[in-house]
């Protein structure tokens, strides 16, 4: 089983992540960001991995210290789960629509972290929850899980259907880019390593 369990403490946090790529989609999350748990909730659901997040952070000041930190930990947690990288498939492709919404992600497992966010979130706020925080959150993610992620708004005007959208389609991405395909022999590069 390709997985992980990775903690973080800070004076501003403390983050908890159990993670398995290999899952069925079970999830249990409490972040203390209402926002997150929802978005965290269904990236496992839709990725069909396991996980297990939990946040304790300075939200009594905003959402910023405890988003950006469960992309630092989801995504060394990734990234160890991910192991070796034999068989791995290395690329992965998801367009989701969520109404009015259509995103699409691509990600490459390559060791070189690197995020290109390209759209429109409408609006400043869903609820009580800064939107602006979904890059920062992403930018760590890649950061961490040493991938390129790209993240494609194609159109929508719904701020919480872009979104989900976003998060459902990273999910996806993910899931297409870890699976191990017989074919690959080693890792999927002409250098010999993915590290």
């Amino acid at each position: 089983m390709r997985k992980s369990d990775i903690t973080r403490k800070t004076n501003e946090t403390e983050i908890a992540v159990s993670f398995s790529l290999d899952g069925k989609g079970q999830a249990d999350i409490n972040t203390g960001v209402p926002f997150m748990d929802h978005m965290l909730d269904l990236f496992i659901k839709h990725g069909q991995f396991d996980g297990r997040i939990h946040a304790n952070g300075d939200t009594h000041i905003d959402d910023h210290h405890t988003t950006e930190d469960i992309g630092i930990v989801l995504g060394q947690a990734v990234l160890e789960a991910l192991g070796d990288k034999k068989g791995l498939r290395r690329y992965g492709n998801a367009f989701v629509p969520m109404d009015d919404a259509l995103a699409q992600v691509v990600i490459d497992c390559s060791n070189r972290p690197h995020l290109e966010f390209r759209g429109d979130i409408p609006n400043a706020k869903v609820g009580t929850f800064d939107t602006e925080l979904v890059h920062e959150f992403l930018w760590k993610f890649a950061l961490e899980s040493r991938m390129n992620v790209h993240v494609i708004v194609h159109y929508g005007r719904n701020t919480h259907h872009i979104i989900e959208a976003v998060f459902k389609a990273l999910a996806r991405a993910l899931d297409d880019a870890t699976i191990i395909d017989p074919r690959v022999e080693g890792v999927p590069s002409t250098k010999g390593l993915l590290t």
